[in-house]
């Protein structure tokens, strides 16, 4: 992912994508005039994305049809069970493994469908393919240090599952998050069309064009905005530990080996120890400087990417992709909420919203 080539992947597939699945299924909805779940398209989007960068291949879920794609859907089961593996006795969640029953027999169907998808596109990835491709390097990679090994298909498979788990699930999340926070804080919308009018010099004759990696990084406010939903609803809302020798935490508690440790990385982003009084409101502010920049906060206050060695390798990837996302969709639509509709977080390893995010569209008057 520190490929040169990589981001430039990153950029084609993901304006793509905006152009061929996003931007006409918001338009169809617009033109209808009816409501819909855009969690379930952001969804659908990253999935198509992450396809296209890890398996080469592009599986159509984003398109006005909305098919059904059952490995799409199938990590909507997997993390939840994930969840209740975290929470529950281990020999509770084994049991019900065994028998094939509950959230163990989901997951266990949804591993199904995840092998029945990937296994195919693994089979073709070309080793003697000179374009720049995720699998194939992970595939040369792997050979260089195994052989010809047998083992490499298994390989290969959790890799792309792994890709595709951080890509789809986190960014969606994410950018559901931001269109809510963004809805019930109308002042927000204002000020990122008004930055990404400025710093992509579309002001004077008010016409999109799409812009590169390096021009996104321009877009301070929207930056900040993504920070405030990922700080207020990190993707990854706990994070499970135990150590494997006995220690004292900083706090001065005492554990012993192979003790549980679960950590609300949710709970540390509304906490007013770490970030203050207004620590519930989203204010994009907090996170630009006087000088108009990024501020810094080191990962154990701003976890949602994980702490120190173990930050995500994806973090930059994950800025430049939703940012393209989110500037396509404000430049030309309204996001109102649909009145009565609740939102709120889901019981999952992902905390994504338990009812989905139900919208509508109102059109800008811009050009495109």
């Amino acid at each position: 992912m520190t490929h040169f080539k990589f981001y430039g992947l990153l950029e084609r597939a993901v304006w793509q994508k905006v152009e061929t699945g996003l931007l006409p299924v918001l338009g169809y909805f617009s033109k209808q005039g009816t409501d819909f779940d855009l969690q379930d398209i952001f969804q659908r989007f990253t999935f198509d994305s992450v396809c296209q960068l890890v398996l080469d291949f592009d599986p159509c879920s984003l398109c006005v049809e909305l098919p059904y794609i059952p490995c799409e859907k199938a990590f909507n089961d997997a993390i939840e069970a994930l969840l209740y593996r975290h929470v529950l006795p281990e020999s509770i969640w084994k049991l019900q493994k065994w028998l094939g029953i509950g959230k163990e027999k989901k997951l266990f169907e949804a591993w199904k469908a995840f092998d029945e998808f990937i296994y195919p596109r693994i089979e073709v990835v070309n080793q003697k393919d000179d374009d720049f491709k995720l699998l194939t390097d992970f595939k040369k990679a792997y050979q260089e240090k195994n052989g010809c090994s047998s083992d490499s298909r298994d390989f290969l498979r959790d890799t792309a599952l792994s890709l595709m788990f951080a890509g789809r699930d986190t960014t969606s999340t994410c950018l559901t998050w931001l269109f809510w926070l963004i809805a019930t804080n109308p002042s927000t919308e204002t000020k990122i069309l008004e930055e990404i009018e400025t710093q992509l010099h579309i002001k004077q004759d008010k016409k999109w064009r799409n812009f590169n990696v390096e021009e996104s990084r321009k877009l301070i406010y929207l930056h900040g905005a993504l920070c405030e939903s990922l700080r207020l609803f990190p993707p990854v809302a706990l994070e499970h530990k135990a150590p494997i020798r006995p220690d004292n935490l900083p706090s001065g508690n005492y554990i012993q080996e192979k003790t549980k440790v679960i950590v609300s990385f949710y709970s540390v982003g509304r906490m007013e120890t770490v970030w203050g009084k207004d620590c519930l409101e989203f204010k994009p502010e907090r996170w630009i400087s006087a000088s108009r920049r990024i501020k810094h906060e080191p990962s154990y206050k701003f976890p949602a990417f994980n702490v120190g060695p173990r930050t995500c390798l994806g973090k930059e990837m994950a800025f430049i992709q939703m940012k393209m996302v989110a500037a396509s969709i404000i430049y030309r639509y309204n996001i109102r909420l649909v009145e009565g509709h609740l939102v709120s977080p889901r019981d999952s390893i992902i905390l994504q919203a338990t009812n989905g995010l139900r919208v509508s569209l109102e059109k800008r008057n811009v050009r495109l």
